[in-house]
């Protein structure tokens, strides 16, 4: 057991505290509907539900080997007490009080460490809480712990920090989570909280939440901040929910878009966001929808068979729902678009710039220096050794030759023109494709065992909206994610497709190394 969960033990997480307290409410698989139907029932407090998620972290994380919370908030048991004395004084609510959050440890957050996966950053405290920290914060919901991470957020493959070491996925603890954000994903699959936040470059949103049964979504490029999040590339990352269900993803979505000043790309976004996400969760919403399905990242050659039979079934679950299934479609040019070198190496620039933003604070100035040091785990040393060759101090945008910002970068702007155009042609609505083709690799084969991972191939180079949502299990129990994509600000399309597909399959379940607690 770490200090800091000790220290939250002695905080209150006392050992008569049970999964439920006698009351009608379970902290296994618990929406945020639940969490408010509790206290407004009065069969729980903002306390007990924060020392009931608390208990279930100590119980179960290291003790199971699942190593998906890196430590928790001493501070939220103090939150929790506050919360209750405003319901408790009839005072108003944010509308995720009391709800418990997950956060991958790329987030700045003011009173926390935030490490990147870097043992360089491990006790870095940034000055100031990342946008969506703050926005989920003034929404009343608290952070309640956070969460492990590949190593500069650099693989898909695992997630392996050299400041946390290794997660495992909490539906096999022998298979990997994906990466990057494999801790969130691990720790909201097993219920150790209510709401998981992770990051998403070209995977890491979508792939470990295909790899945990949860729903997932990187929103449109523009349409949400960055600001506070350690960066990998910042024409591409973003932040978001990774949930067990569609609806909380939904709810969260609606405290943590929209523009901010901070972050230059949200410019792109302004006025483009839906005033409630909520609005769209129709069960109805898949009948008459034409949805293409893009055979390209379908029938590949290392696709396994047993993902595919699943996709299938979706395919056939969504025409049950009214869909109408446009089977091929294709993107024009999509051949050359995939071979195409759309991707600006501009992390050690980027970095420079959060560095900067730490003050007086930050533990390094240049985040080459980790290599120089040889403070890093062994399986990004290509990854530092290729950024090295590029400058700090130096915008991607004025290097010879230069390499544009998405807004102005022709090959991705080409690329989503060919998507939309094909979309427009086809009369399509989404696109839809498995979010892996291949089951979650073996924990001891990561790199090895690294086939079908589709969620790097559109979405990340054209900008575009994409979500990943459970749509069953291969060899009995391993997760299978249906990955659905649209048009650009499609958000609230998106949401309702998937929770109508969700509402009429029910594929979630929670994994079962991870009960109740008696």
């Amino acid at each position: 057991m770490s200090l800091t969960l000790a220290a939250c033990t002695a905080n209150g997480a006392d050992e008569s505290t049970d999964d439920s307290k006698g009351s009608g409410f379970q902290f296994v698989e618990a929406s945020i509907n639940d969490v408010h139907r509790a206290l407004r029932s009065g069969d729980m407090s903002c306390v007990d539900i924060v020392k009931g998620y608390l208990r279930r972290i100590e119980t179960y994380d290291q003790p199971l080997g699942l190593n998906a919370v890196i430590f928790t908030n001493p501070a939220a048991l103090k939150r929790a007490a506050r919360i209750d004395a405003k319901l408790a004084a009839g005072e108003p609510l944010g509308p995720l009080y009391c709800v418990p959050v997950l956060l991958k440890d790329n987030f700045d957050t003011r009173d926390m460490p935030t490490s990147g996966g870097s043992v360089v950053l491990k006790n870095s405290l940034p000055p100031n809480d990342a946008f969506m920290v703050k926005k989920l914060r003034e929404a009343g919901a608290i952070v309640i712990a956070k969460t492990n991470m590949a190593e500069w957020a650099f693989s898909p493959k695992q997630t392996v920090s050299s400041s946390y070491g290794t997660t495992a996925n909490a539906y096999a603890l022998d298979r990997v989570p994906a990466g990057s954000s494999g801790g969130t994903a691990s720790a909201t699959a097993a219920s150790f909280g209510v709401i998981g936040m992770g990051t998403d470059t070209g995977n890491s949103i979508r792939g470990p939440s295909s790899h945990l049964a949860l729903f997932g979504i990187r929103s449109t490029l523009g349409l949400t901040s960055r600001d506070g999040v350690i960066p990998l590339a910042f024409d591409r990352d973003i932040a978001g929910p990774m949930t067990r269900a569609v609806e909380d993803a939904a709810k969260v979505f609606n405290v943590v878009a929209g523009f901010d000043p901070a972050d230059p790309f949200t410019e792109l976004g302004k006025g483009l966001r839906e005033e409630d996400y909520t609005a769209f969760l129709n069960p109805q919403a898949l009948r008459g929808k034409r949805i293409g399905v893009l055979r390209a990242l379908v029938d590949t050659d290392d696709a396994d068979p047993a993902v595919i039979a699943v996709f299938e079934t979706a395919l056939a679950d969504l025409a049950a729902q009214g869909a109408v299934i446009v089977d091929p479609f294709t993107v024009e040019n999509l051949e050359e678009h995939l071979e195409g070198d759309y991707f600006c190496a501009r992390f050690r620039y980027d970095m420079h710039g959060y560095l900067q933003s730490l003050g007086e604070r930050a533990p390094i100035k240049d985040v080459m220096e980790v290599r120089s040091r040889g403070e890093y785990s062994p399986y990004i040393k290509g990854r530092l050794d290729y950024f090295a060759t590029f400058p700090a101090d130096v915008s991607p945008v004025k290097l010879d030759p230069p390499c544009p910002e998405f807004p102005n970068h022709s090959g991705r702007q080409a690329y989503l023109e060919d998507v939309l155009g094909s979309m427009d042609s086809a009369q399509i609505d989404a696109i839809v494709y498995p979010s892996w083709t291949n089951p979650p690799a073996r924990l001891e084969n990561a790199v090895e065992e690294y086939l079908g991972d589709n969620s790097q191939l559109v979405a990340p180079a054209t900008g575009l909206p994409a979500v990943s949502v459970p749509m069953g299990y291969s060899y009995g129990g391993l997760p299978a994610g249906l990955q659905i994509l649209g048009r650009p600000y499609s958000e609230g399309l998106l949401f309702s497709l998937a929770y109508a597909y969700e509402q009429a399959t029910r594929h979630r379940r929670p994994p079962v190394s991870f009960p109740a607690i008696d």
